[in-house]
């Protein structure tokens, strides 16, 4: 989320987490256990606080591992909230920063090394090395941790019980604390909504479009009319970055994606309410046929395939886009007056809107080593941005000094940092304050802290009206064995790429729509029952999860 989204916003925010780091290096000094308390209570930790601040009584020292956005300033520990956290919890972290470009693999040689910190903090662990690493035991298990120490965390997990579902690995442990947006949430959990210029509908006489007919009609008015009056045909019915935004926002007018965006080839026929491999289905060829009417009438931006995000918005700034799918042209493209399209109705009646997020976007945003020699008051330290004050904290500093509470009980940072007197951008004024900037923080997103582009009017009414048409059962991400992970990053990845690059083919008019049944023949013979199989095996276990 950049600068324009906070600043249009007036930045009404708060949220969990934060951006540390660190490679190698372990803890301060031992942390030994007292006698066991009753059973289930936190057992006593040699110099641990279970509640309040300080979390330890003496200063201990941890280093973490992070990934650093280019809008981050580069010494964390210098910025007001760690200075601050530092002094109320005994807890001084080292961060050591890695920049997000080559995060992955900085993180794979330190794991690889064994010169790895005592924690990985936004450092974006994906689920197949939670499994792999936590079985080797260099992750530690949370389970008992988080029951004994964790009381904001352990809240969430019996109020969200599908979180605690997608952060279970198969073996039965959770090695993680996730990135949480609040299932409530949903203009959050939509997060780029499908727009359409309010101004240029009036002007053709036309109606919101509710339908995926409407919608084609609209697009190929624009397309007819010059509606910016400069008499030229510049207009673009429909921009953005990629193919796949606009078929994941309307495949849903045909009853697919019904589980979320987490599962992008697989949903439940509800039919027979089994899973369904739903790509190759008879009636989704119906998706792709609509989506290549639009491109091959030119409704849709010949550049789509190719067009960066920078290069998209300078276009878009010019206010030549009839539609267009991204957090908010209010923010994004500086351009006001559009406003976004709820569950348009396909052609057999069916209005989902499947265009909802998985609510633990990054389930290993935070994650113990062994090398950690005080696992309980790292475990206290990180559960303190799931709760409401961590997070006001965390994400908006400290009241009186980086911002102030309104008439109506809301936030707002203060005027040094939204209208800065040294011409400061917004992330550069809070740079020296905090450093959620660009990350992905562990924490829980809820729209009562967090107010950016997800929380301007234009968005929340894009909730609104998606609400009684939303996908009802979201499902988080599947996490799948190691054995299930081979296949998956083999055969599995060679069919989802096959799909993708066909789909495109077929969008473009390079592949004929003739060619749909040799296509699904293909994609069978690749190994789809296998991809299944193992699909059935992971929610199975994620259904039966406790």
């Amino acid at each position: 989320m950049n600068t324009k989204q906070w600043v249009s916003a007036v930045a009404t925010l708060a949220v969990a987490g934060g951006l540390l780091a660190g490679c190698g290096g372990g803890g301060g000094g031992k942390t030994e256990t007292g006698g066991a308390g009753k059973e289930g209570a936190a057992k006593e930790v040699a110099g641990l606080n279970l509640s309040g601040m300080p979390i330890v009584k003496e200063p201990i020292s941890l280093t973490f591992f992070t990934g650093k956005a280019a809008t981050n300033g580069n010494n964390f520990e210098e910025t007001l909230v760690w200075k601050e956290y530092a002094k109320m919890t005994n807890v001084n972290v080292k961060f050591q920063l890695v920049p997000f470009d080559n995060l992955t693999e900085k993180r794979n040689l330190a794991l690889a090394g064994g010169d790895y910190p005592d924690a990985f903090y936004s450092a974006r662990v994906p689920a197949s090395d939670l499994m792999k690493y936590g079985a080797q035991g260099t992750f530690i298990k949370l389970n008992d941790l988080i029951d004994k120490y964790a009381p904001n965390f352990k809240k969430l997990l019996e109020k969200y019980p599908d979180l605690k579902k997608g952060l279970t690995m198969p073996d039965g442990n959770i090695y993680s604390f996730p990135s949480f947006y609040s299932p409530d949430f949903l203009p959050m959990l939509i997060g780029t909504p499908l727009w359409v210029k309010q101004e240029w509908l009036d002007k053709l006489g036309m109606k919101e479009p509710t339908t995926t007919e409407e919608l084609y009609q609209y697009l190929k008015a624009v397309k007819q009319t010059d509606l910016n009056g400069n008499g030229q045909a510049d207009e673009i019915p429909y921009a953005g970055e990629g193919i796949n935004p606009l078929i994941e926002q309307i495949r849903g007018a045909w009853g697919f994606g019904n589980r979320g965006l987490g599962h992008k080839f697989v949903d439940v026929d509800p039919k027979t309410n089994e899973l369904r491999f739903f790509r190759t289905d008879p009636k989704y060829k119906e998706v792709i046929e609509y989506v290549r009417k639009l491109y091959t009438e030119g409704l849709i931006d010949k550049e789509i395939f190719t067009i960066k995000t920078s290069a998209l918005y300078a276009k878009g700034q010019k206010g030549v886009f009839g539609a267009t799918i991204n957090p908010n042209p209010t923010t994004q493209l500086n351009q006001t007056g559009y406003f976004g399209l709820g569950a348009l109705k396909g052609p057999h009646g069916d209005q989902l809107y499947s265009h909802v997020k998985v609510p633990a976007v990054w389930p290993g945003a935070f994650v113990i080593t062994d090398k950690n020699k005080h696992p309980e008051a790292t475990v206290r330290w990180i559960d303190h941005f799931y709760g409401d004050e961590g997070a006001t904290f965390y994400f908006m500093g400290i009241e009186g000094q980086t911002y102030r509470k309104t008439a109506d009980g809301k936030l707002e940072f203060v005027d040094e940092i939204t209208k800065n007197p040294n011409g400061l951008t917004m992330d550069q004024a809070l740079a020296k304050y905090i450093t959620w900037l660009g990350g992905s923080y562990p924490g829980y997103v809820q729209e009562k802290y967090f107010k950016g582009s997800e929380t301007l009017p234009e968005s929340i009414a894009v909730g609104k009206k998606a609400q009684p048409y939303a996908v009802k059962e979201l499902w988080n991400n599947f996490n799948f064995t190691e054995e299930e992970t081979e296949f998956r990053s083999t055969v599995g990845n060679d069919i989802q790429n096959y799909i993708g690059e066909t789909e495109a083919k077929f969008i473009t008019g390079s592949m004929p729509m003739s060619e749909w049944d040799k296509y699904v023949a293909t994609v069978q013979k690749m190994g789809v029952d296998e991809y299944m199989k193992i699909y059935k095996q992971a929610y199975e276990r994620y259904k039966n999860s406790k």
